[in-house]
């Protein structure tokens, strides 16, 4: 590749570079400073596993995301489990399968 090449190639990555960038610099505008935002969830008419799991949210937000990713997992588990039961209830077998790499 000549020089003319490589002089094209540069300009296409700066242009790239800049359109990439511009939002950003668009949108970090001037205007006035804002205070610090407050991620907090409304309690006041909530009750039973909601509330739980708001006060825990607004209290303890490492031991909220534990119980979460869990309980995620653990639905994804049963999940599983259960459309495998399905699969094997209308016939199909999915156990005999041999992979092919």
């Amino acid at each position: 590749m000549g020089a003319r090449g490589w002089i094209l190639r540069a300009r296409v990555v700066a242009i790239g570079a800049v359109l990439t960038a511009m939002p950003t610099w668009l949108l970090a505008g001037g205007g006035e400073k804002q205070g610090k935002l407050v991620h907090v969830a409304d309690t006041r008419n909530l009750k039973g596993i909601n509330l739980y799991f708001a006060d825990l949210y607004n209290t303890n937000r490492f031991l909220f995301t534990l119980e979460v990713v869990a309980i995620t997992a653990l639905m994804g588990l049963v999940l599983g489990l259960v459309m495998d039961w399905v699969v094997g209830r209308i016939g199909l077998d999915l156990s005999k399968r041999e992979g092919k790499e």
